[in-house]
C-alpha cells in the first residue's frame, strides 16, 4: 500500500510540475505565440511549423488542438489551416519524450530539480516582468522531481506485480494490442499524451514493462489526448467538430498503420538510434519512436489536407444552422480549455471584430436612407423597415456585450499575465462603446422615422449640411474597424485625434445653423429633430475616439 501511495504521489507531483511548467511559459510567451497565429497563411507548410511550434513551447498537443477547435470555431483558422496545425502538433508533442529521456534518466536529477524549484520559487514571488519566466522554472524542476521519485517508486513494487505485468508483455500481438488499449485509457485519465509518454518511458527504464509494449502504449496516447479535442467542440459550430473529428482520424488511422507496420517500424527506429533498446537505451529508442511515428504521419497526410478536408466534410456537414438569425452564444469551457487562458482572448477579439461590423452596417443603412429618403415613394415603409432591423441588430448587439464580459472575465480567472489583464480591461471597455454604438445608431433612425410620421423630412440646406458631417463619422468608424486588433501607431492616433476634432467642430456649427433656423422662424419640432440627430452621430464619434485610445494605449 504505501508503495502504491508514493507512485501516486510521483505521478500526482510530476502532473502538477507539467501544468505549472506549461502555464508559465504560456504567460510568458503567450502573446508572441498569439501573434503567430494571427498571422496564419493558407501555406499547409507554415501551418504544420506553427503547430509544431506551438506545442514544442507550451508541452502540451491537447492544448495546441483544443485551442485549434476554439480558433476554428471563431473563425479565426479554416479547416485546411487547422489540419496542418494539428499535423504539427502531433510532431511537436514528441519534444517532451526527448527532454524526459536526455534528461531525467541520463543526469542526476536532484542535481538540478531541487535548484530549479528554488530559483523559479524566488522568480514568481517578486513582482516583475519575469514573474511567469518563474512559474516556469518552478514547474520544470517540480517535474523532474516528480520523474526522480516516479522512478524510484517503482522498483519497489513487489515481484507478483512484476511477474504479472511481464506475463502480459510477453504475449506478442496480444501484448502490442493490449499495450495500446492501456495508453490510450491512461492517456484519457490524465488528459496529457506528454505526461503519459513520459510514464511509459518511466516503466521501461525500471523494466516493468517491455519495449515493444512500452511502444504499443505510446500509440495508444495518441488516441487518448484526441479526448480535450473532442470536449472542446461539444456544442460549437460543424467545422468545429469537423477540426476535432481530423484530430480523432487523423491519430486513429495513423496507430491502425502503425500497429499493422509495428515491427517494420520497431526495426527502423533500431536502425536510427545509436544503442540497443534496453536498460538506460530504451528510453532513447523509444523517444525515437515516438518522434518517427508522428513526423512519418505527418508527412504521409500532408499532401492530401484537402482530400482529408473533404471526407471530414462528408461526415459532419455544414448545414448552416449557426449562421442563421437567433441569439448571440459564446461558451467559455473552462474545464477543456484550461490550459490555453492567454490564447482565447483572440477568440474574443475576433468576435469584437465581428460586433464592430454590426455597427458599421447599423451606421451604413441609417446614412443611406437619410441620403435617399426624400425622393423615396415609399418614405414611410423605408424608415419602418429600417428601424425594424436596427432593433433586431441592436438587440443582438446586447446579448453579444452580455457573452462576451462574461467570457472575458472568466478569462481573468484563468491566471493571465498582467499584459494580457490589461487587454482584458480595454476589451471590455471597447465592447461597451460598440454596444453604445448600436444604441445611437437605432436612436438616429428612430428620429428619421419620427421625422417621417411629422413630415419633418431633412431635405434641402439642412441636408447639404450634413452630407459632410455624416461621411465623417462613417470614416471614423471605418478607421475603427480596421485598426481593431492591433496598436495604434502615433500617426494612426494623431489622425484619429484629427477626426474627433473635425467631427466636433462640425457638430458645433451645425448645432448653430440648427438654432439660426429656429429663431428665423422655421418649425421648431423639425429643427430639434436635427439637432437631435446631430448630437446621435456625434457620440458615434465621441464612441470612436474611445476606442482610438484604448487601441494606442496597447502593447
Amino acid at each position: 500500500m504505501g508503495t502504491f501511495f508514493s507512485i501516486a504521489g510521483s505521478l500526482g507531483l510530476f502532473l502538477y510540475g507539467m501544468k505549472v511548467m506549461s502555464d508559465g511559459i504560456q504567460q510568458a510567451a503567450g502573446q508572441r505565440m498569439q501573434k503567430v497565429l494571427s498571422y496564419m497563411t493558407g501555406n499547409r507548410i507554415l501551418a504544420v511549423l506553427t503547430g509544431f511550434g506551438v506545442t514544442a513551447v507550451i508541452q502540451s498537443s491537447s492544448a495546441t488542438t483544443v485551442m485549434v477547435v476554439s480558433f476554428v470555431n471563431a473563425g479565426l483558422l479554416t479547416l485546411k489551416q487547422a489540419i496542418g496545425v494539428i499535423m504539427g502538433a502531433n510532431v511537436g508533442t514528441t519534444v517532451t519524450a526527448w527532454i524526459v529521456s536526455l534528461i531525467g534518466f541520463s543526469l542526476k536529477i536532484g542535481a538540478f530539480a531541487l535548484p530549479a524549484v528554488g530559483v523559479g520559487f524566488l522568480f514568481s514571488a517578486i513582482k516583475w516582468k519575469h514573474r511567469d519566466l518563474g512559474n516556469a522554472i518552478l514547474g520544470f524542476g517540480l517535474l523532474f522531481m516528480g520523474l526522480d521519485l516516479l522512478t524510484k517508486s517503482m522498483p519497489a513494487l513487489s515481484t507478483d506485480t512484476l511477474a504479472f505485468v511481464s506475463r502480459f508483455s510477453g504475449m506478442g500481438v496480444r501484448s502490442i494490442l493490449m499495450g495500446a488499449a492501456a495508453g490510450m485509457v491512461i492517456t484519457l485519465l490524465i488528459h496529457s499524451s506528454s505526461a503519459a509518454t513520459a510514464i511509459f518511458l518511466t516503466m521501461a527504464f525500471q523494466g516493468l514493462v517491455g519495449y515493444e509494449m512500452a511502444a504499443a502504449m505510446i500509440l495508444g496516447a495518441n488516441i487518448g489526448t484526441t479526448i480535450d479535442a473532442a470536449l472542446a467542440a461539444i456544442g460549437a459550430k460543424p467545422v468545429a467538430r469537423q477540426a476535432a473529428l481530423v484530430h480523432i482520424l487523423f491519430n486513429v488511422i495513423g496507430n491502425v498503420w502503425a500497429l499493422v507496420l509495428f515491427h517494420p517500424l520497431l526495426r527502423l527506429v533500431n536502425i536510427v538510434t545509436p544503442g540497443i533498446p534496453e536498460g538506460a537505451g530504451i528510453t532513447n529508442h523509444l523517444a525515437m519512436f515516438h518522434t518517427m511515428f508522428n513526423l512519418i504521419n505527418a508527412v504521409v497526410f500532408l499532401p492530401f489536407v484537402n482530400q482529408f478536408a473533404a471526407v471530414v466534410r462528408r461526415i459532419i456537414k455544414d448545414t448552416g444552422e449557426d449562421s442563421a438569425p437567433g441569439h448571440y452564444k459564446l461558451s467559455y469551457n473552462s474545464s477543456a480549455l484550461r490550459d490555453t487562458p492567454e490564447l482565447n482572448i483572440l477568440r474574443a477579439e475576433k468576435e469584437i471584430r465581428d460586433m464592430a461590423g454590426i455597427v458599421s452596417s447599423m451606421y451604413s443603412r441609417v446614412s443611406g436612407i437619410l441620403e435617399t429618403l426624400k425622393e423615396h415613394p415609399k418614405q414611410k415603409d423605408a424608415v419602418q423597415k429600417l428601424t425594424s432591423e436596427l432593433r433586431e441588430k441592436e438587440a443582438y448587439a446586447d446579448e453579444m456585450r452580455e457573452e462576451l464580459t462574461h467570457f472575458l472575465i472568466e478569462c481573468t480567472g484563468q491566471h493571465l499575465n498582467v499584459h494580457s489583464e490589461m487587454r482584458v480591461s480595454r476589451l471590455l471597455r471597447i465592447i461597451a462603446d460598440l454596444e453604445n454604438m448600436t444604441d445611437d445608431c437605432l436612436a438616429a433612425s428612430l428620429i428619421l422615422e419620427t421625422s417621417v410620421e411629422k413630415d419633418r423630412v431633412f431635405k434641402g440646406k439642412a441636408m447639404q449640411a450634413l452630407a459632410p458631417y455624416t461621411s465623417l463619422v462613417g470614416d471614423f468608424l471605418v478607421f475603427v474597424q480596421n485598426h481593431l486588433g492591433s496598436r495604434l501607431l502615433p500617426e494612426d492616433a494623431r489622425r484619429a485625434a484629427a477626426m474627433e476634432d473635425g467631427i466636433t467642430g462640425a457638430q458645433k456649427k451645425l448645432r448653430k445653423y440648427g438654432r439660426r433656423r429656429i429663431e428665423a422662424g422655421k418649425n421648431v419640432k423639425a429643427e430639434l429633430l436635427f439637432i437631435d440627430f446631430i448630437r446621435r452621430l456625434e457620440q458615434l464619434g465621441d464612441n470612436c475616439y474611445s476606442i482610438s485610445a484604448a487601441l494606442a494605449r496597447a502593447d
